[in-house]
C-alpha cells in the first residue's frame, strides 16, 4: 500500500453531497460553480461519492492521481471485472471506451507514442495562418451581426465554429459537413455524464451511431484516395503496424478520427466562450487587456484555471492505497474535480478572483500519460481569437450572462450576447 497525502478529516453527510450535485447541474450552479466546488472541497480533500467511489477536491491529491502511475482510466477491463457491469453496456458509453482516452497501458502508450506530438512547434507554425484566417472570417460575420441586429451570440457565430473550423481542415472534413459533426458531437457527449439518464444515453446512441457512420467513411474515402493529409498518415503507418489486417487498422483509424473531432469541439469551443465571457464580466480587464496583449498567454490560462471546460475526469486504483488520508481499495472509482483543484487556496492564493498576473498553476489539461493532447493548439485558438478580437472590438461589452447546458463533466455554454 502506498500513501498519497495525510489530510484526514470527517466523514460529509451522504445527502449533503448529493445537494451540492443537484445544484451543479441547476442553471444557477452552472453560472457560479465556485460556490459550490468550495463546498465540496471543505469536506475534504478526498469525498464519498454516494454511488460508491470518491471525488477528489484538494489540488496536490488531484495532482498525485492524474500524474500518478498506480491510477488507471476506467477501461473495458475494468469495466467487465465490476460489481456492475450492465451499466457500461449503452451503445454510446461502450463506444467511447474504446477511444485513447479510455486505453491503459500498453493499448494506450502503442497509440500515444504512435501520434507523436501532434501540435508541436512546427506543425502549429502551419497551422497558424490558417487559424489566423478562420478568426478573421468569423470576426467578419461577429461585425456583421453586430451591425445589423445591435447585438450578436458569440458562441454559435465564433466560439463553436472556430474549433469545428480549425479540426475540420486538420482532418479533411469538409465545410458542408461542419455543422453536422458540430450537431451530432453535441448529442453524443450525454454518454460521457457522471450519472445520465436514459433518455440522454438515447440521444447519445443515435448520435454514436451517427458519429460512426461518418467516421467510417472518412477513413474509407482517405484510403480510396490518400493524400499528404494526417488521416493518410495514419492510415500508412497503421497499415505497417497491422499488416494483413485492414479490420483493425480501419477500427483504430475510426476510435481515432472520431475522439480527436469530439475532444476538440467541446472543450475548445467552451474555453473560447468563457474567456470571453471572463474578460468581458468585467470592462476593465477586456480594456486592460487590449492595452497590454503581451499577457494574452496568461489570460487564456487563468481562464483554464478559473472555469475549465472540464469540471470532472474518472481514474481507478490499480492498488490498495491512501490518498489525502482516506484509504482507497483497488478497482475504487475516484472523480477528480478540476474546478475544485484549481480553487483551492493552498496552491492558488484568492483563488475565486479572475486575475490575468497570477503566478499560479491549473489541472484543466490534466497530466501524465493522458495529458491532453490538443493543449497547445487549443491555447493556439484562444491566444489567436483573443489577439484579433481586442484589436478589431476595441468597445465590446457583454449583453447579458451566458447560459450553459446542464452538464457535469463537459462545460458548455450555449449563448453569450454581446454588443457594442
Amino acid at each position: 500500500m502506498t500513501a498519497v497525502g495525510d489530510i484526514g478529516g470527517p466523514t460529509p453527510d451522504r445527502r449533503a453531497v448529493i445537494s451540492v450535485l443537484r445544484r451543479l447541474r441547476s442553471p444557477e450552479g452552472q453560472r457560479a460553480p465556485l460556490p459550490l466546488w468550495a463546498e465540496l472541497r471543505a469536506m475534504g480533500d478526498v469525498v464519498p461519492a454516494p454511488w460508491g467511489g470518491y471525488f477528489v477536491t484538494g489540488f496536490e491529491a488531484c495532482s498525485q492521481v492524474l500524474r500518478g502511475r498506480n491510477w488507471l482510466v476506467p477501461d473495458i477491463a475494468w469495466q467487465e471485472r465490476g460489481p456492475d457491469p450492465e451499466r457500461w453496456e449503452s451503445l454510446a458509453t461502450r463506444e467511447m471506451s474504446h477511444v485513447l482516452s479510455r486505453l491503459n497501458a500498453p493499448a494506450h502508450t502503442c497509440q500515444r507514442r504512435a501520434l507523436g506530438n501532434l501540435f508541436d512547434r512546427r506543425t502549429l507554425e502551419r497551422m497558424q495562418p490558417e487559424v489566423e484566417e478562420h478568426v478573421r472570417h468569423l470576426l467578419d460575420d461577429l461585425d456583421t451581426t453586430l451591425r445589423v441586429h445591435g447585438e450578436a451570440d458569440f458562441v454559435t457565430i465564433v466560439g463553436e465554429q472556430l474549433p469545428v473550423r480549425t479540426v475540420g481542415h486538420w482532418l479533411g472534413i469538409p465545410a458542408e459537413d461542419h455543422a453536422h459533426i458540430l450537431d451530432i458531437t453535441h448529442r453524443q457527449v450525454h454518454a460521457q455524464e457522471l450519472l445520465p439518464t436514459g433518455s440522454e444515453l438515447a440521444v447519445s446512441a443515435e448520435a454514436t451511431r451517427l458519429l460512426r457512420t461518418y467516421f467510417t467513411d472518412l477513413v474509407r474515402q482517405r484510403r480510396a484516395r490518400p493524400g499528404n493529409d494526417v488521416v493518410s498518415g495514419w492510415i500508412r503507418h497503421w497499415d505497417a503496424e497491422l499488416p494483413g489486417d485492414r479490420e483493425a487498422a480501419d477500427r483504430l483509424l475510426y476510435y481515432l478520427t472520431m475522439f480527436l473531432t469530439i475532444a476538440s469541439l467541446e472543450t475548445s469551443a467552451t474555453l473560447l466562450s468563457v474567456a470571453v465571457w471572463l474578460l468581458l464580466e468585467d470592462p476593465a480587464r477586456w480594456d486592460w487587456l487590449r492595452r497590454h496583449p503581451e499577457h494574452i498567454d496568461a489570460a487564456v490560462d487563468e481562464a483554464l484555471r478559473y472555469d475549465p471546460p472540464i469540471h470532472l475526469n474518472t481514474r481507478i486504483a490499480a492498488d490498495d492505497t491512501v490518498l489525502a488520508g482516506v484509504p482507497i481499495a483497488r478497482d475504487s472509482m475516484v472523480h477528480v474535480l478540476y474546478g475544485a483543484a484549481n480553487h483551492d487556496p493552498r496552491r492558488n492564493e484568492n483563488p475565486h478572483a479572475f486575475d490575468i498576473l497570477r503566478p499560479g498553476a491549473h489541472l484543466t489539461f490534466g497530466g501524465g500519460a493522458h495529458y491532453c493532447l490538443g493543449a497547445a493548439l487549443a491555447r493556439l485558438e484562444a491566444r489567436t481569437l483573443l489577439t484579433q478580437m481586442l484589436d478589431r472590438f476595441p468597445g465590446l461589452k457583454s449583453a447579458a450572462a451566458p447560459t450553459y447546458a446542464p452538464r457535469m463533466v463537459f462545460r458548455r455554454l450555449t449563448s453569450l450576447k454581446v454588443t457594442t
